[in-house]
Order: structure tokens, then C-alpha cells, then sequence
């Protein structure tokens, strides 16, 4: 496992590119991949928790495999492209069920493909059913070819990231939440979405300007990563309006990561003395399974819980 499993996997399925259909921009660097080396498969690989997904496949009809006979699962350990010139003569992989049986793969390189945050999501990989050497000129060349699969890659996030506090956008933020809420379903886990609106924010922007209204933002963003667990899915759903999606997590948990965040918000505030406080409305709905629940039902059920939350601080 890498070292930022957590943050890796999150990244992933922050894109929203698994299970999703083919596409162009990575169907033609396979296709060039396998052209160039003259290979009968070439892929665009994707590592999730407990499978390799390709999301670009040519020369096989395999749409995914378990992680635990991955080839790419050791190709995103290291910095390198990961290179088995002949699988039969090495211990690791003579007796993998993707050597033994279809595709027989007896050569193998694959060049780790990286998020803009470093985070190493997949491969741009080579397969031979016979052995071959690799020489540096080759390795280069892949190298080449992985880095315009990357920035593509990084073409996906920058539409589901926010540009301003860096944390996921709405689109990101549901992808997201609704991969978390199909692994709490599998597993029986519980989960609770908190559904932020920052209090007389318009002031601040009237007062202090457009500027310091982002600074705002941007800070409660901060506090909000700072509050929560690295696990919890962390989103800007539009204006300043916040979702923290919290797995594996009870509704008094919930309650004391708030709790977190008003000493997060109340150190903030004394340390720099702005000329105002950052204060919040919130709405915490529990995740109930079922076939009418989704990440949209549950944006909406927290959405009316904080809007009453923020009429009733407006009457006080």
C-alpha cells in the first residue's frame, strides 16, 4: 500500500473516472502506446481500494481486475517505470493468475500516472505475451506518453475542484460522497452530512471588500480540514456554502468534530482580529440506507435543516 493510501483514494474518486465510459483523450494514448511499442495491449490503469480498473483499455476485453494480482498495484510504490521483462523468471509474478492464464502476460511496463497533488492513481501500462527487453530510449518514451495521460488527468480535477479554497467543487463533492456512501452501504457503516451556510456573510463583503469575503472563504475552508477527519469529504457546494460528508461516523460524532470547529473559528478569530467572526449555520442529517437515499436527498434534508437553523438566528 502507498503511504497516502487515504488521500490517493480520495483523489481518485474525487475525479469521478471510474465506471465511467470510454473517452477519446485517453483511448488515443493507448492506441499510440501500443502502436509505438508495438505491444498487443496497452492501458490506462486505475487503482482503487481493492481493484484495478481500466479506464482505457486496446487489445483485451478485461474491464477490471482484483488489486491483489495487479501488476500496477507495484507499479504505483515507486518513482519509476516498473519494467518485468520476463514474467516467469521473477518470484513475484510466475505463478499470478494473469500470467498462468488470459492474458498470459509475460512482459510488462507500466510508468505511474500522478494527480496534481502527487498522489499516484493508476498506470499508463505495456503487456507482451512474449518477453522483451526495455532499453532507456523506451523508458523515455513512456515517460512521454504518461505525462500527457497525466495532463489529462489534471484537466479532469480542475472541473471538480473549487479554484478558490482548493476543496472539491459540487460536482467533486458528490462523486465523491457517492462512492463513500456505496462503501458505508457494503459495509453497514453509519454517515452524516453537514450542510454549512456562513452567517451575514454579505456584511463582510459590503465592508471589507470582495477580497477579504474570499479570505473569509478561504479560511473557513482551512478550519473545516483542520476540524474534520482526512477521511471526511470536504466540499465548497456553491457561494459559501459547505458539505462535510462524515463516514463510518454517528450523529454525537459529528456534534464533537462542530465542537472542533468553534474552538478552530474562535482561536482564528482572536489570533487575528479581523473586524469580524466567521459564524455558520449547519443543518446534520444521518444517512438512513435505502433505494430512495442518495447524496442528493441527503443535500437536500441538511439544506433545510440549516435554513431553519439560519432563520431562527436571524429572529434572535
Amino acid at each position: 500500500m502507498p503511504e497516502d493510501e487515504t488521500v490517493r483514494i480520495a483523489t481518485l474518486r474525487s475525479l469521478g473516472l471510474l465506471d465511467t465510459p470510454a473517452e477519446e483523450r485517453f483511448d488515443r494514448l493507448t492506441r499510440l502506446a501500443k502502436r509505438l511499442f508495438a505491444v498487443p495491449i496497452a492501458l490506462v490503469t486505475l487503482i482503487d481500494t481493492d481493484r484495478q480498473w481500466f479506464k482505457s483499455c486496446v487489445g483485451s476485453s478485461l474491464t477490471e481486475t482484483s488489486r491483489d494480482i495487479s501488476f500496477c498495484g507495484h507499479a504505483i510504490l515507486g518513482e519509476d517505470v516498473f519494467v518485468i521483462a520476463d514474467t516467469l523468471a521473477d518470484e513475484r509474478f510466475f505463478d499470478n493468475p494473469l500470467v498462468t492464464g488470459p492474458p498470459y502476460i509475460r512482459f510488462y511496463a507500466g510508468c505511474p500516472l500522478r494527480a496534481p497533488n502527487g498522489s499516484k492513481l493508476g498506470t499508463l501500462c505495456l503487456i507482451d505475451v512474449e518477453r522483451r527487453e526495455f532499453d532507456t530510449e523506451s523508458i523515455h518514451l513512456l515517460q512521454d506518453l504518461a505525462q500527457l495521460a497525466e495532463q489529462e488527468i489534471a484537466a479532469v480535477q480542475l472541473a471538480t475542484l473549487d479554484d478558490l479554497t482548493l476543496l472539491s467543487n459540487r460536482r467533486g463533492f458528490e462523486a465523491l460522497a457517492k462512492h463513500a456512501l456505496s462503501f458505508c452501504d457494503r459495509l453497514h457503516k453509519p454517515a452524516c452530512l453537514l450542510y454549512f451556510d456562513l452567517n451575514k456573510f454579505k456584511p463582510i463583503n459590503d465592508t471589507f471588500g470582495h477580497a477579504e469575503g474570499d479570505n473569509a472563504l478561504m479560511a473557513f475552508a482551512t478550519d473545516l480540514r483542520m476540524a474534520f477527519r482526512d477521511s471526511d469529504i470536504i466540499g465548497r457546494i456553491g457561494g459559501d456554502e459547505f458539505g462535510v460528508l462524515l463516514t463510518d461516523a454517528t450523529p454525537p460524532m459529528a456534534t464533537a468534530a462542530l465542537a472542533r470547529l468553534k474552538e478552530i473559528l474562535a482561536a482564528r478569530s482572536l489570533a487575528e482580529r479581523r473586524g469580524y467572526d466567521i459564524a455558520y449555520s449547519v443543518g446534520c442529517v444521518q444517512y438512513q440506507p435505502g433505494p430512495d437515499s442518495s447524496i442528493l436527498t441527503l443535500l437536500a434534508a441538511a439544506d433545510a435543516q440549516m435554513y431553519a437553523q439560519k432563520k431562527a438566528h436571524a429572529k434572535s
